[in-house]
């Protein structure tokens, strides 16, 4: 059970942004040993990423919280019927999506992603970690090419190496490091929609005037509709977690 010395809360967003379906899809569920939360953006450009980002949330929560399935278990279980999905409705070329999730028990935290929805780690108000995405873009960045402030608007950003719904010879979703949580700690999970359009700078200073979740999510959104305006923007997705 989590420790009552830390109260967890968190608040959600999605939106459709420009487009004209919203094929993000987001998850958050409580159990017996802790909390889980799914962020999941749909590949609009190869059809059904609404169906299969659905697909994903709702069966990462079912075993994990309910079928009491290990995390990785849980996500390589769900991408093999993803695949068997595919196969029924004859999408194999279709059907595929980002996957982020977080899974909080007791005093400790831990994420895994596949793709560009992104989870950042914030201490006191300051930005100590983040997922690095499964793109194109990023790789440049790896290997010294462009800087990390040129992912945003990069011509390639959207084209992804790894996504759940390819076939995997071996796992392709990364696995963070165990966390652990104090009564500084927050997560902010997103998807590329809204990462896009707000910097690190600005998520830490709206963190910094917010005191609740909600707060912190309806002050990014501003700037994300803000700097999204008249851009086609795409949908938008997060998950604000306080552990306080």
């Amino acid at each position: 059970m989590i420790e009552k010395k830390y109260e967890i809360t968190y608040a959600t967003l999605t939106d459709k942004g420009e487009r004209t379906q919203n094929e993000d899809s987001l998850g958050v569920e409580r159990y017996s040993d802790g909390f889980m939360f799914v962020l999941c953006d749909g590949l609009g450009g190869h059809g059904k990423g609404d169906v299969a980002s659905d697909f994903i949330v709702k069966n990462l929560l079912a075993r994990v919280c309910r079928q009491e399935q290990d995390v990785e278990t849980a996500i390589m279980k769900s991408q093999e019927m993803l695949l068997e999905k595919q196969k029924e409705e004859d999408a194999q070329d279709s059907m595929k999506t980002t996957l982020t999730c977080l899974n909080i028990t007791g005093e400790q935290a831990r994420y895994i992603h596949v793709g560009d929805s992104r989870v950042y780690h914030f201490e006191g108000g300051k930005v100590k970690d983040r997922t690095l995405d499964h793109s194109v873009p990023q790789m440049l960045v790896n290997i010294g090419e462009i800087k990390e402030s040129e992912i945003r608007h990069h011509e390639d950003r959207s084209r992804l190496l790894r996504v759940v719904g390819s076939a995997w010879d071996i796992p392709k979703y990364q696995l963070g490091n165990i966390i652990k949580i104090g009564k500084k700690t927050t997560f902010l999970m997103c998807s590329d929609g809204f990462w896009e359009l707000i910097d690190e700078k600005e998520m830490c200073k709206t963190l910094k005037k917010s005191k609740t979740p909600q707060e912190w999510l309806d002050g990014m959104q501003k700037i994300v509709l803000e700097n999204g305006k008249g851009s086609n923007m795409d949908n938008y997705s997060a998950i604000a977690v306080f552990v306080r």
